[in-house]
């Protein structure tokens, strides 16, 4: 499987950072004008399109040859990707203008986009934690760069291309890293999870992952965000630039950390993992005035990613069921009515006469579910020698 490793460039002095700034708008301007190319002409794929333009971006636009090379595969793996999403799914009335215009111009790259690049132009010393980098004013060498840990391990076997990427005036590597995927085990039986705006996460066994403390986060940073575009000075739009992405950095890291206490949770017991099916949510859900933005920023969609891509690089299964009547089901006499959900935290039977937290019954019923398809073979099965 693949994952990516962060890595933050520290440039020693003002022209390296002018030179990768330039870099970056160089490559980008150059692929937009790929792109028109490649739209006007019908030239999606790579060698037609860099027979095309190849010359004229070194000219033109003063990239080196292989600079030039990433620049034509960014632009066709773009239109590649474009066409992927269209081909994607049942597309809804609004998907579909959105294709119409995705269809009608060319693709456009910002600026400061992602460039990516290879071998050739990008050399790693990981010993002494510098990286040598290509640019339009020439070849910087020995550009410190840090990371964790865990990214350092994994660059030790780093193969294929780098990003280079630019946020809030800093400069960052993403690489690639290709880590050998164990073979999912049979699990001996699956952990449910309910996932919910007021408790992020509800596991079958109990454990409950409040998001209190994220969505009193969310309320401050967004309450300071009103306050400072009422004031409209410039120390107050300074101050708004600074706070960008801190919110979703914050969520991003709780739900690295919710993912990690999962699986391993999971792996310690020898289960699979089990989780509502929630695509389209937003769209099948109505929520009141007053909470729409908590609705709206919910980031659930990343929380399952994460657990999914941990889970695999453990051999840890994980399984997407129904979520329907999960919240209304008793798990433990199976009779399902509405009025089974007493309040957002009490469940009462009105067949059994059970009592338990509604999140925690609804992680239950998840779990049978994972595990009633796990059986019927609705998921892909460990392979068995």
């Amino acid at each position: 499987m693949k994952i990516v490793a962060h890595v933050k460039l520290l440039p020693a002095s003002a022209h390296d950072v002018d030179a990768l700034a330039a870099t970056l708008r160089a490559c980008n301007r150059a692929a937009n004008a790929a792109s028109e190319v490649a739209f006007a002409r019908d030239l999606k794929r790579r060698n037609v399109l860099q027979e095309a333009v190849y010359h004229r971006l070194k000219a033109d636009f003063d990239l080196g040859a292989q600079p030039a090379v990433r620049v034509v595969k960014k632009v066709c793996d773009a239109y590649a990707t474009l066409k992927a999403n269209i081909r994607a799914g049942n597309l809804g009335k609004e998907d579909s203008k959105r294709r119409k215009r995705a269809e009608a111009k060319p693709i456009v790259f910002r600026e400061d986009a992602a460039q990516p690049y290879d071998d050739r132009i990008l050399t790693w010393n990981l010993d002494q934690k510098t990286v040598s980098i290509w640019t339009v004013a020439g070849r910087l060498k020995g550009i410190p760069f840090v990371c964790s840990d865990e990214a350092m391990k994994l660059l030790g076997s780093r193969k294929g291309e780098s990003d280079l990427v630019t946020r809030d005036g800093m400069f960052f590597l993403i690489a690639t890293i290709d880590v050998p995927e164990p073979e999912v085990c049979e699990p001996n039986g699956f952990l449910g999870v309910d996932l919910g705006i007021v408790n992020i996460a509800t596991t079958s066994d109990g454990e409950i992952m409040c998001g209190r403390q994220v969505n009193r986060y969310r309320e401050r940073q967004r309450g300071l965000r009103q306050k400072l575009r009422k004031k409209r000075t410039k120390s107050a739009m300074r101050r708004l630039r600074s706070r960008r992405r801190r919110e979703a950095r914050y969520a991003t890291q709780r739900n690295h950390i919710i993912a990690k206490k999962l699986v391993t949770t999971a792996e310690r017991t020898s289960r699979g993992i089990a989780l509502e099916d929630l695509s389209c949510i937003r769209q099948r859900v109505t929520a009141k005035k007053d909470q729409r933005a908590r609705l709206h920023s919910w980031a659930f969609a990343q929380l399952g990613q994460f657990v999914e891509y941990k889970a695999r690089r453990a051999g840890v299964p994980v399984v997407r069921v129904d979520p329907r009547n999960t919240s209304r089901q008793c798990s433990q006499c199976w009779h399902t009515h509405r009025t089974n959900r007493v309040t957002q935290g009490r469940f009462e039977c009105r067949s059994c006469g059970i009592t338990m937290h509604a999140d925690h019954n609804g992680s239950r019923n998840i779990a049978h579910r994972g595990d009633a398809a796990w059986q019927r073979g609705a998921v892909n099965r460990p392979r068995t020698a």
